[in-house]
């Protein structure tokens, strides 16, 4: 259930993407339950995992989405990233791992109702059956949740970018 009321075109949606059942798959949605305990003015956190077509009437609601996701581009696992919504890689290849879906499922709403989306993610160190993140990956969560807070205080405060380069973590990707 998302934390915060939903009202037309609220700003910023952060969305926590993956599937728990696969470790580090699942680093979007335990992000988003850490932030669910946390009230941070002006913004909806929901736990959306794979249910992403279940999720476009709240994709619609937002003016901005932000994605929490693990994104395979090839660096050390635990690796923050901010992948910027042009998709542009930067030096090595971006994956978030759901983001191909989501960006699909935002083609379904009518264009004046699409978000701008952006991904701020964890490169991954194991996708195989389990509840429990890396070692990597655990150890990457709070870099990763203080990335989010930084982007909502930026996009709280009506700057363009939700965070300036640099600032996602050890590499952004603009």
């Amino acid at each position: 259930m998302p934390r915060g009321l939903l009202t037309p075109r609220r700003r910023l949606l952060i969305a926590g993407l993956g599937n728990v059942l696969l470790r580090d798959d699942g680093v979007g949605v335990h992000a988003a339950r850490a932030l669910l305990c946390e009230d941070i003015p002006g913004v909806v956190v929901v736990e959306i995992g794979t249910a992403v077509l279940d999720a476009l009437h709240l994709l619609e609601s937002a003016a901005v989405v932000l994605a929490l996701d693990a994104v395979q581009a090839g660096g050390p696992p635990g690796t923050v990233y901010q992948v910027l919504p042009d998709g542009s890689a930067g030096r090595a290849p971006l994956d978030s791992v759901h983001d191909l879906d989501l960006r699909r499922a935002v083609t379904l709403l009518p264009a004046e109702r699409r978000p701008r989306i952006v991904v701020l993610g964890v490169e991954p160190a194991a996708i195989e059956p389990g509840l429990e993140l890396s070692p990597a990956v655990r150890s990457a969560l709070p870099r990763l949740l203080a990335a989010v807070r930084r982007a909502a205080a930026a996009l709280a405060a009506g700057e363009g970018e939700p965070l300036p380069p640099g600032e996602a973590g050890e590499q952004q990707h603009a």
